[in-house]
């Protein structure tokens, strides 16, 4: 089911039709690098993780992660959309796209039009971001989407620190 639309591409909601896509992307090193390891190594866990994950959020939240694909060529290059974590207390917004796609703008294209529909249709006000202090390209975006650091935070008590991001609508 598309949700978004833009010049290039077409956010659209996650099935377990994916399942061999998300595999592949999980297990790129770049995301198991910046993004972490979600143990997904099988297609059987791959449907597990679109059902647990962006599809138990699209029906609670009515919103989640949406695979980003290519417009008119169908071709999924990544996922990018919204998230509701136990551990924040805002929505954030999150993106990967496999490494052949980078440096071309699909991230900030998808990543604008998912902001945009947060504020619109959403009527969310605030956005946060985590990312890996080392992950220079997702920083470097975050700031050209007009986030702008905030704090080192945990995940866990135990866990690794991530830069956290912040998006203010009524901020300038």
């Amino acid at each position: 089911m598309k949700v978004l639309e833009t010049e290039r591409l077409i956010l659209r909601r996650m099935s377990t039709g994916d399942a061999d896509f998300i595999l592949g992307l999980l297990n790129e090193p770049s995301f198991l690098r910046f993004i972490g390891d979600r143990g997904v190594r099988t297609l059987e866990d791959a449907r597990a993780y679109i059902l647990k994950g962006p599809v138990d959020m699209y029906e609670r939240l009515g919103f989640g992660l949406y695979i980003t694909e290519l417009k008119g060529e169908g071709v999924p290059i990544g996922m990018c959309g919204l998230i509701k974590r136990d551990f924040l207390e805002d929505v954030d917004i999150g993106f990967a796209l496999l490494p052949g796609f980078w440096g071309q703008g699909y991230a900030q294209e998808a990543a604008v039009a998912v902001m945009e529909h947060a504020t619109g249709a959403l009527g969310l006000k605030r956005l946060v971001a985590i990312t890996n202090p080392d992950n220079q390209s997702s920083i470097g975006l975050l700031e050209k989407l007009g986030f702008r650091f905030d704090r080192m935070i945990r995940t866990k008590a135990d866990g690794e620190e991530l830069r956290f991001f912040v998006w203010d609508s009524e901020r300038p």
